[in-house]
C-alpha cells in the first residue's frame, strides 16, 4: 500500500541508515555493548510509527544525500515498514539483553545479513516483503 499522507522518502538516505543498523548489528553482535540495540530500536520504531521525517538520522542523511546531489525520493510506506520490522528487532535484542538471554543474536544476524544487503545493491528485503504482501492481498 503506497501512503499518500507521507512525503517521500530519499532512498540513498536510507542506505545511509542501513550502514548505521549493521554497524549496530556488529557492535551487539561482537562486542560486550549490546545496550546500543535501544539505539536500532528507538530509531526504527520512530521512523516506523511516528515519521521519518521526524527522525534526527534521517534528516541528517537526507541532507547529505541532497548535498552531494544523490537524493532520490520514493514512497514512504515500504521504507516504513522496514523501519517497523528493524524498531521491533532492535526492542527483541535490547530486552534480551536486559533478560541476559542470547535470543537477541537471531534478530542481530538478521539485521546484519539484511542491512549489508541493502548497502552493498540497494535491494530492500522487507520493501520487497511489503510490495509482495499487498501484491497477493490483491487477488
Amino acid at each position: 500500500m503506497l501512503r499518500f499522507d507521507i512525503a517521500p522518502v530519499c532512498s540513498n538516505a536510507y542506505r545511509l541508515q542501513a550502514v548505521v543498523s549493521f554497524t549496530i548489528a556488529a557492535i551487539y553482535l561482537f562486542t560486550p555493548y549490546q545496550w546500543v540495540s535501544a539505539l536500532l530500536a528507538f530509531g526504527g520504531l520512530w521512523r516506523g510509527f511516528v515519521s521519518p521525517h521526524r527522525c534526527p538520522s534521517y534528516l541528517l542523511f537526507a541532507a547529505i544525500t541532497r548535498k552531494l546531489g544523490q537524493s532520490k525520493l520514493i514512497n514512504a510506506g515500504a521504507k516504513m515498514f522496514a523501519d517497523k520490522i528493524a524498531g521491533i528487532a532492535g526492542l527483541v535484542m535490547f530486552l534480551s539483553w536486559l533478560s541476559g538471554s542470547a535470543i537477541g543474536s537471531i534478530p542481530a544476524v538478521a539485521i546484519l545479513i539484511f542491512a549489508a544487503l541493502d548497502v552493498a545493491t540497494g535491494f530492500c528485503v522487507a520493501c520487497w516483503a511489503y510490495a509482495l504482501w499487498y501484491r497477493v492481498r490483491a487477488t
